[in-house]
């Protein structure tokens, strides 16, 4: 056992090692100059600056050192806890980061809430349900959740919801009932996903022996449904909710930037956008962090679960 949980912190320290490592290539290779790009963004025109006060600038904000030097350097200063200064603002990332998490961990934490809600009781009703013509129409409306960009379901639940119902606002971070349609936008994929795992899972369980054991007792389809099919189809949900975190962390940038939120969306997109990398990668880096933690609690917690993952890891 005690190797098993070693491999699973080996695997979690080289997801955070392999997410820094490619954020920063990619952010490398981008086009453009990042110096120029963030001087235009505080309205400041590179072609006016003499050759010594470019040289100047580029040494204040260390872009004057090797691709490699600024990788490492940036690498030891994450490793300490320090994730630098912002090249556009001139402000710690830690405090740039701490200012927009709260808004964003709500938007997050609701949203999974909602998509396990969803989820868990689409794929209840649609495996309960006798009636076949019904029962097919919802089996499929789950793939229809997948395949629907995010950003154009945010788009239509503010024409609906906002614009003519005004049910809630359209955009910003006045209170819950602002949190409320990017939250619901930002868990339909992951509803869509945990009702179609769960589906697939109640027809095995129902075609299982022990089914024909529960009816033969005497007991109801709905009471078979919750006592029995329930519990052994939900056990890929753990699997599921932590490799959603993932989709919901990265979703989070779009559903902000359409519901105009001040969050950690918002953030990496202005970040982006004026390649300033240390804000980049301190996002990606605490992104990854709560991805990889949410797994490897998944990870532990299946042994306990089930008996026979426990057997697996003791053997090996």
């Amino acid at each position: 056992m005690a190797r098993y949980v070693t491999g699973r912190l080996l695997q979690a320290l080289m997801v955070l090692w392999g997410a820094y490592t490619i954020t920063y290539a990619i952010l490398y290779l981008l086009p453009g100059d990042a110096l120029a790009i963030m001087l235009t963004a505080s309205g400041m025109d590179i072609d006016t600056m003499t050759p010594a006060q470019i040289a100047a600038a580029r040494h204040h904000y260390g872009l004057d050192r090797g691709v490699a030097d600024q990788y490492l350097h940036l690498l030891g200063q994450i490793l300490q806890g320090d994730f630098g200064q912002s090249l556009a603002s001139g402000r710690p990332v830690g405090t740039l980061i701490s200012e927009r998490l709260p808004q964003t961990l709500r938007l997050a934490g609701l949203a999974v809430l909602l998509s396990l809600f969803f989820g868990v009781t689409f794929a209840y009703i649609a495996s309960l349900l006798r009636w076949q013509p019904l029962r097919r129409l919802l089996r499929r409306l789950p793939a229809l959740g997948i395949s629907v960009p995010v950003f154009w379901m945010g788009l239509l639940f503010i024409q609906i919801f906002a614009f003519s119902l005004g049910w809630f606002p359209p955009a910003g971070n006045d209170g819950f009932a602002s949190l409320i349609l990017p939250a619901v936008t930002l868990s339909i994929p992951s509803a869509a996903i945990y009702a179609q795992v769960l589906l697939r899972g109640f027809d095995d369980t129902w075609a299982e022996p022990f089914i024909t054991t529960a009816r033969a007792k005497g007991l109801r389809r709905a009471q078979i449904q919750f006592r029995h099919v329930l519990r052994n189809a939900s056990l890929p949900i753990l699997t599921l909710i932590g490799l959603q975190i993932g989709h919901t962390v990265s979703g989070a940038v779009l559903v902000e930037t359409v519901f105009t939120r001040v969050g950690i969306g918002r953030l990496v997109q202005e970040a982006v956008l004026r390649q300033d990398v240390p804000v980049v990668l301190g996002v990606v880096t605490i992104s990854a962090a709560a991805f990889v933690l949410v797994n490897l609690i998944v990870d532990l917690l299946y042994p306990l679960l089930d008996p026979r993952i426990a057997r697996v890891a003791r053997a090996a």
